[in-house]
């Protein structure tokens, strides 16, 4: 006897971790509780568990789904320009667009949830490193770039200053979330990238 497949799945997997990511974005892993992802995944509990698990599970998936999408804008903005500045400016801005957008800022989905979450998450410790490293590894290649092409002298600090740069983002999340005004983050661009490649 044949056997028939399961019914497909009635949902766009990407839409719906999205609207769960936005859930934890804003009440952060551990305040956000099963019935809170249902509404917002227009899901019930048994489907969210069969699709994807348990709730950290779905977190780490909406981490993930962040996390691609930085390195999509990294891609875009800090390796798209010539020069170092204005790469480092417009990935920077960019980044500011994201945790500044909605009614209230909410800074950066890793940073403002997973630092915390990270501390009796083991596997959410290891997603945060990994994104880390990440950004510090784009950061260098960028300078290296630059000091390849003569932009930067040839014993520029590229590790050091990459670490630096990441701070940036780091603090542009944080002072986002605080409520500090768009004027005040965009001199602090202004001033972090003088500082990061002087």
């Amino acid at each position: 006897m044949k056997r028939t497949r399961g019914r497909p799945r009635l949902f766009d997997e990407a839409e719906v971790v999205e609207a769960a990511g936005r859930v934890f974005w804003r009440k952060g892993f551990s305040a956000t509780s099963l019935d809170d992802l249902a509404a917002a995944m227009d899901m019930n509990r048994p489907s969210i568990y069969g699709a994807f698990g348990d709730k950290e599970a779905l977190y780490r998936r909406a981490l993930s789904q962040f996390a691609s999408r930085m390195e999509a804008a990294m891609q875009q903005t800090l390796f798209a320009k010539s020069d170092v500045r204005n790469a480092l400016t417009a990935f920077l801005q960019q980044a500011l667009s994201v945790y500044t957008s909605g009614a209230q800022p909410q800074g950066c989905l890793v940073m403002s949830t997973a630092v915390s979450a990270a501390v009796v998450h083991p596997d959410v410790q290891s997603d945060l490193l990994g994104v880390i490293q990440a950004i510090d590894r784009g950061m260098r290649a960028r300078l290296e770039q630059a000091i390849a092409d003569g932009q930067l002298p040839s014993h520029f600090d590229a590790p050091g200053r990459a670490t630096v740069a990441q701070s940036l983002l780091h603090s542009l999340s944080l002072r986002a979330r605080a409520g500090e005004s768009k004027a005040n983050l965009r001199r602090l661009i202004r001033s972090g990238v003088e500082a990061v490649l002087s």
